[in-house]
């Protein structure tokens, strides 16, 4: 009588299993990292994106808002105030036929603005400001001012005035808010960039 082989599948050793653990650990860490860094760095980009667009749409708003500039519904000039992280104006920007008083202005890391509407006869600007949010995560600092003026002598190449500017003599504003919605991640600041002349003020024409 014959007597049948029987084979046992012994699988892995222990020393096999650590083997095999030592090569995959390591792979599937390069890999778990380099998913995260991926993920990281597309939301990054996104987001530099998201805050290069919505920069540029309020650039575009505040242009338009200081180039419609006027006198103050009482007659005052049309400018009333100005440094290198705030100009205050007098513009018709609801389009209701009255000039208000419009502010732009930095407030902890924000770029905001305000209006106050005319009231009584004569007009006055005496009633609550309405505060709302342009852009967050500004980063501009002293050395790096928001507000940049300029006179009817201005070519191009022109360095802006000196502070404290007088604003009878503003006759074209520079614009530059850097924006980062992270200092610790890429892409880093973007400068969102315009200038915009005053038309209503030009004396040299």
């Amino acid at each position: 009588m014959k007597h049948k082989k029987i084979y046992f599948n012994r699988g892995f050793s222990v020393a096999e299993t650590l083997v095999v653990l030592s090569i995959l650990v390591p792979i599937v860490f390069v890999l778990s990292t380099f998913q995260k860094d991926v993920f990281s760095l597309n939301s990054s980009l996104q987001g530099g994106l998201t805050a290069q667009f919505e920069g540029g749409k309020v650039m575009r708003s505040m242009v338009a808002e200081l180039r419609s500039m006027s006198p103050s519904a009482a007659g005052a000039y049309p400018i009333a105030q100005v440094a290198t992280s705030t100009i205050t104006f007098y513009a018709d920007v609801d389009n209701d036929s009255s000039k208000e008083q419009v502010r732009y202005f930095m407030s902890s890391g924000t770029l905001k603005r305000g209006v106050i509407d005319p009231t009584g006869n004569p007009p006055v600007y005496t009633s609550a400001e309405k505060v709302s949010t342009l852009i967050t995560s500004v980063v501009n600092n002293n050395s790096t001012p928001i507000f940049y003026y300029y006179n009817s002598a201005y070519t191009g190449a022109t360095s802006p005035l000196a502070m404290p500017v007088d604003q009878l003599v503003v006759r074209l504003v520079k614009i530059n808010v850097i924006i980062d919605k992270d200092v610790n991640r890429p892409p880093g600041p973007i400068n969102v960039t315009s200038q915009v002349s005053l038309r209503n003020l030009k004396d040299n024409l």
